[in-house]
């Protein structure tokens, strides 16, 4: 990648907005080393790293990462043996070091967040290799407290000798407040003040009484009025503090040395440790740039096709402006640096100011085989060259690992070479002029090209005779194609024009503008052969209208029947992707219908299932009720039949006469018939509950049995009524005098002599029809109130309650039954217990009535 390639598509001003991003002195200087990588391995790695920091992101405030701003003079001091390190410093490394640590707890999920262990692969291979240093921050916290000073425990040869300095101060203070307040002395001092003279502690004595008070004369006044004098009483004190100081000094920097040497000795854990820190970095500030420009990884085509889809230019966003913008006044005056005061690069929509707050007008760059080149034309101040600007500058940042501001679907290949020739670049010095610098731009292009390459020039043959200029662009630009290389060139000539048109693996395109104002619209239009419109936007940027009508009159007639054939088929071209756009809209507003369709059907589809579901867990629920009922009367009647026996053994022995031994026929009948009795009243029971359900479940689509047929006997596939539950259904297997019924997928076993034929005709397979009752229930869906009902009142209102809830969807249902006696409560859990759509249920909280109410959970 050419330096000077970057420099024209201002990518120097991207690295500055993402280098910004770094929270650490090592980070930023990596991101400002920013450079597009050229191998597919590397480029598809950094961008997955992004996407990956991105995502951690999303959920994360970040990592926690904390350095001072000399974190490097401090690594480098650890670099330098027998140095040791101020405790500021010390406690800034320690406060680092903890920084990177919890990073680490942060993407692994310590403590109470949780993460799942293939959530963030890429940052979790990097954090798992961080060393801990939690011994050494702990060391270097328990003896620097946090203003810097080393504390009196950090050693016991430092807590031994600032005790002694403490006694000796303290006698020294004695020693001088007794000069101060002495009858004798005080009055001889110039000031009632103990002051310091390099580093002796004296007293300020007035010249003229030198003599009065012995001692050392440490100078005098700038008057020469006063005197420093050391009372000679206090010299042996004085001496001792000093001595004491030198030693406090010594055992101070001996405890810094040994706190420092503790990290200085994992130098390699503290190396790998750092680069950890920095690249976790660095994956964050492009995470974070990803956010402002609301970028995506792009998609990398093997194939080299372009396909830039929405791409909008970065520099043209209202956030990284204001990004550039604080950087540049936090930088402002340091070498090396931008300085805002000094001459900006031209703004990258060709020097024309926008509208203060509009962002930039997405531009579909499309480059899809076998198209390679791309003629881009249009009016001046349309829009060209910051199209042309916004592929380049997304294909270098996309290489660099920065997430792009496309739409989804957008594809790049990854080029190894990236030529740019835009805007003047001629030089006095170097004895050239515009139209040589592009010549010699274009020169050293095709010398160092390496494919894939992606070559972009502006206003290619510019700066020379118009026609020899589109001549020599036009070959130019062909000379690049035939090379294989991907070109974009933005164009006045016709010739380039024309040469899109006609040549196979090129594609025209044109941006467009307003019919009547003629202000453009920054739409690009492709197969549009586009129009320059210099006279035009002349006129509509002040020039005088005579100069304008004189340049119109200069054009020559084929010249103005060209122009009218361009605005003719502007005019078309702009139909055409008004009806496009109108049709498309159509379409998607089709297709959101369809999809809501769908959605409504697989609802009621959902609905039925439930309803169907509901239906069979009652006729299971009633089935084992009827068998549970019917068990009961056979034990009755094992029961009553060992009675009778025994009172005819009984009788037997008692002697009695018996036309037959055993039991009687009056007996055994009255047995007979009470058993009948009893079966008879569960089928009654049977038949009124399948009425009631037919009556509820009718409204649903469910039929009620149509009238029994006459008896016959039932072959497979015919539909019957077992004689003794009252159930319909379908005879799938027949043994002997017993056959099998499936009622509603549940197979039964039945005699022969129990089932009614209900259709003899051909064999019959039942279809369930289920409808869904929608109409609004009264009252709230999902509370009852049976306050002042009878228990059975109270349960038949929630067993209704509960079933009408399986199509309101609701997941929780609240039940109010009061205090009372409870035996409301206690009857309505004994419902609910065993009931088929209850998940469980439990007492309300206290917010919600207590245990005057009962909250219920629906099954799914």
């Amino acid at each position: 990648m050419r330096a000077s390639a970057l420099r024209a598509l201002e990518f120097d001003r991207i690295v500055t907005v993402v280098a910004g991003l770094a929270v650490t002195p090592p980070g930023r200087e990596r991101l400002a080393a920013l450079r597009p990588l050229t191998s597919v391995s590397d480029v598809a790695a950094a961008q997955r790293a992004t996407s990956e920091g991105t995502r951690f992101l999303a959920d994360h405030p970040g990592f926690p990462l904390r350095a001072p701003d000399d974190l490097e003079e401090i690594l480098a001091a650890l670099g330098v043996d027998g140095r040791a390190l101020e405790p500021l410093r010390l406690l800034a490394l320690a406060d680092y070091l903890e920084s990177i640590e919890q990073s680490r707890a942060a993407v692994l999920g310590r403590g109470d967040v949780y993460v799942a262990p293939t959530a963030f692969p890429i940052l979790r291979g990097l954090v798992e290799a961080v060393s801990s240093f939690a011994g050494e921050r702990a060391d270097v916290r328990r003896k620097i407290d946090p203003s810097g000073d080393i504390v009196d425990h950090a050693s016991p040869a430092l807590g031994q000798i600032r005790g002694r300095l403490r006694k000796q101060r303290a006698r020294l203070r004695a020693t001088l407040e007794g000069y101060l307040r002495g009858r004798d002395t005080a009055k001889y001092l110039q000031e009632q003040v103990v002051t310091d003279r390099n580093g002796r502690y004296v007293l300020v004595v007035r010249s003229e009484h030198r003599s009065a008070i012995p001692g050392i004369v440490h100078g005098g006044s700038a008057s020469g009025a006063s005197l420093f004098v050391e009372p000679l009483d206090t010299v042996e004190i004085n001496n001792d503090i000093v001595s004491l100081q030198d030693e406090e000094a010594e055992e101070v920097h001996r405890i810094l040395l040994a706190l420092t040497d503790a990290f200085r000795g994992r130098s390699s854990d503290l190396r790998r440790t750092v680069d950890i820190a920095t690249a976790l970095d660095v994956i964050q500030a492009r995470a974070r740039f990803s956010q402002i420009v609301d970028g995506i990884e792009p998609a990398f085509a093997s194939d080299g096709t372009v396909e830039l889809r929405g791409a909008r230019h970065p520099l043209l966003m209202r956030r990284v402006r204001e990004r550039l913008d604080d950087v540049g006044a936090a930088s402002s005056g340091r070498p090396g640096e931008p300085d805002p005061a000094a001459p900006t690069a031209p703004a990258p929509w060709g020097g024309v100011a926008r509208p203060t707050g509009e962002g930039p007008v997405p531009v579909d760059v499309l480059l899809i085989p076998p198209i390679r080149v791309l003629v881009i034309a249009g009016p001046n101040t349309g829009g060209k060259t910051v199209a042309l600007k916004t592929a380049g500058l997304l294909v270098a940042m996309a290489q660099a690992g920065l997430h792009i501001p496309v739409a989804q679907g957008s594809r790049l290949p990854v080029f190894r070479s990236l030529f740019a020739d835009i805007g003047d670049e001629q030089s006095i010095a170097a004895s050239l002029s515009t139209f040589s610098a592009h010549i010699t731009n274009v020169v050293a292009m095709d010398r160092d090209l390496a494919l894939p390459a992606l070559v972009l020039l502006d206003e290619v043959g510019a700066g020379t005779d118009p026609i020899e200029g589109g001549a020599l662009g036009t070959a130019i630009v062909e000379h690049f194609r035939r090379r294989s290389a991907h070109v974009v060139v933005t164009t006045h000539h016709d010739s380039l024009k024309s040469y899109a048109s006609t040549t196979e693996g090129v594609v025209g395109a044109a941006f467009g503008f307003d019919p009547v104002t003629f202000a453009p619209t920054y739409r690009l239009a492709y197969g549009s052969p586009g129009r320059s419109l210099a006279i035009e936007i002349a006129a509509r940027l002040g020039m005088p209208a005579s100069v304008v009508d004189a340049a119109r009159a200069n054009l020559s007639e084929p010249e103005k029947q060209l122009a009218e054939h361009l605005a003719r088929v502007d005019e078309d071209l702009r139909r055409l992707e008004q009806e496009r756009r109108l049709v498309a809209r159509e379409r998607s507003q089709v297709e959101e219908s369809e999809r809501k369709l769908r959605a409504r059907e697989q609802s009621v589809r959902e609905r039925e299932e439930r309803v169907r579901a509901r239906f069979d867990a009652k006729l299971d629920d009633r089935i084992r009720e009827a068998r549970r009922e019917i068990d009961t009367v056979i034990e009755g009647l094992k029961a009553r039949a060992a009675m009778l026996s025994e009172q005819a053994a009984v009788r037997l022995k008692s002697g009695e006469t018996l036309r037959v031994a055993g039991l009687s026929t009056g007996e055994t009948g009255a047995a007979r018939a009470e058993a009948r009795q009893a079966l008879d009243a569960i089928v009654d029971k049977l038949k009124a509950g399948r009425a009631g359900e037919a009556g509820k479940v009718g409204e649903e689509g469910f039929s009620p049995p149509a009238p029994l047929a006459a008896l016959a006997l039932p072959a497979l596939g015919v539909r019957v009524a077992v004689g003794a539950l009252g159930l319909e259904g379908v005879v799938v297997d027949v043994h002997g005098k017993h056959a099998e019924v499936d009622v509603r997928g549940k197979r039964l076993r039945a005699a022969l002599r129990d089932l009614r034929v209900l259709d003899a005709g051909a064999p019959h397979v039942p279809a369930v029809r289920v409808n869904v009752d929608l109409q609004p229930r009264e009252g709230s869906l999902s509370e009852l109130n049976v306050i002042g009902c009878t228990v059975d009142d109270a349960l038949t209102r929630v067993e209704k309650f509960l079933d009408e809830s399986v199509v309101t969807e609701l997941g929780e249902l609240r039940i109010v039954h009061g205090h009372g006696t409870g035996q409301l409560r206690r009857a309505i859990s004994e419902l609910l217990k065993d009931h088929p759509l209850v998940a469980r249920f439990e007492a309300a909280p206290p917010n919600q009535g207590g245990g005057g109410a009962t909250i219920v959970h629906l099954k799914d």
